[in-house]
């Protein structure tokens, strides 16, 4: 039992490893191979997915047909619980960004599990209010800040390794299309600003994706200025 997504994420771990097993039983292993959906808009969904390893990328389609990147799904996070509560359609899509292995519960046998393990809903809940205040930071990034500021918010969000001097070495998680839709911008308007950030010495490009940001502090300031 050491190696499933039920004795791993958080919305379970408060469960005995007797009550983990008996999750375990219920769930639906999957796996998908980079590129491969996990749901869509159109899919008859009731079920939730527990990510297990691997990243999903959850976004929607603009009327041009453009992804609109909403989040990235890393191990521990879950998706589809707005339809396994509200019974309706997603309208979202998620795909793999890599190889993924994903835990899925019906809804009836989440609903279960619900009521005898009522600790699971609000773990659940917690997750959907993060997600909500999450969202609510971004939205007023997106209509109060340029693409300069909100790339330094995005940058200065990122886990990264701290050196001496008070350098962080982070690494971006997706490709800058995909980082430049989650901003609400263009690939080219993020190239820029992650230029310009560059050129007045706040981070460094580094191969790939890599970027060291080099003057924590004043990138803070640029973020805080109003």
């Amino acid at each position: 039992m050491a190696d499933n997504c039920v004795s791993r994420v958080p919305v379970f771990a408060s469960l005995s490893g007797q009550d983990q097993l008996r999750v375990e039983a219920l769930a639906h292993p999957v796996r998908l191979k980079a590129g491969e959906r996990a749901y869509g808009a159109d899919d008859e969904l009731s079920k939730l997915m527990v990510l297990h390893t691997g990243h999903l990328k959850v976004f929607r389609l603009s009327a041009d047909g453009s992804e609109q990147l909403i989040r990235v799904l890393g191990p521990g996070d879950f998706a589809g619980e707005t339809s396994v509560f509200t019974g309706q359609r997603p309208d979202d899509y998620a795909t793999a960004l890599d190889d993924c292995r994903l835990c899925v519960f019906r809804q009836e046998d989440l609903e279960g599990l619900i009521r005898k393990h009522p600790e699971i809903g609000l773990r659940l809940l917690a997750g959907v209010s993060a997600r909500l205040t999450e969202t609510e930071h971004r939205l007023s990034s997106l209509t109060s800040r340029d693409v300069e500021r909100r790339l330094a918010d995005y940058l200065l969000g990122l886990p990264g390794d701290w050196e001496d001097g008070g350098v962080a070495s982070v690494t971006l998680p997706l490709a800058k299309k995909d980082v430049a839709s989650l901003l609400d911008t263009t690939p080219e308007s993020l190239s820029r600003a992650l230029g310009s950030l560059a050129a007045r010495g706040l981070v460094a490009i580094g191969a790939g994706r890599a970027v060291s940001i080099t003057q924590p502090a004043r990138l803070q300031q640029l973020v805080d200025e109003v």
